[in-house]
Formats: C-alpha cells, sequence, structure tokens
C-alpha cells in the first residue's frame, strides 16, 4: 500500500512539473483572432491583451467597429483555449484525471 501511495506522489509531482512547464511555455506564445479582414487582437497564452489591429475603414461605423472587436476578441480567447487544451493536456498525459476536472487547478 506504500509503495502506491509513494508512485502516486512521484506521478503527481511529476505531472505538477510538467503543468508548470506547459504554463511557461504558454506564456510566451502568441496567438492572432481576426474578425472581417479589418480587426486583429492579438492575446499571450496567459489572455493579455498584446495588441489591436483596427483598420481605418472599421471607424467609419463605430457599432460595426464595436461588433469586430468584439469578434476579433472572442476569436483570440477560443484559440488561446484550444492551445491551452492540447498543451496542458500533453503535460499531463498518463495521469488519470477524474471526469470533469480542469487543469490548471
Amino acid at each position: 500500500m506504500r509503495g502506491n501511495i509513494a508512485q502516486l506522489m512521484q506521478q503527481a509531482q511529476k505531472m505538477q512539473e510538467n503543468v508548470q512547464r506547459a504554463q511557461e511555455k504558454l506564456a510566451g506564445v502568441e496567438v492572432v483572432g481576426s474578425a472581417g479582414g479589418m480587426v486583429d487582437i492579438t492575446l499571450s497564452g496567459r489572455m493579455e491583451c498584446r495588441k489591436v489591429r483596427l483598420d481605418p475603414a472599421a471607424l467609419s461605423d463605430p457599432e460595426m467597429a464595436e461588433d469586430l472587436v468584439l469578434a476579433a476578441f472572442n476569436d483570440a480567447v477560443s484559440k488561446v483555449n484550444a492551445l491551452s487544451q492540447e498543451t496542458l493536456g500533453a503535460a499531463t498525459a498518463g495521469m488519470p484525471l477524474p471526469p470533469g476536472m480542469k487543469l490548471p487547478f
């Protein structure tokens, strides 16, 4: 029984190290969300906004510009989330997690 607990603790520690490395890797990644070819928003892997590019033509209609910014931001967030799932999923490979448990904790 003690061997199983020790082995489980080792696996948990290794998974924690892998998750930490994956989070550091994600922090250095940037993704670009786009909308209508008129708005680009760049987010880091930590969901920090790095850059916003607006086509001057989008500014002629403020309501449209607002919608495009919203859509580009949501596109970037979706891309970061997908990348996070992929990266963190690889970091926890081989470690059985309960269904529905999401990382990072």
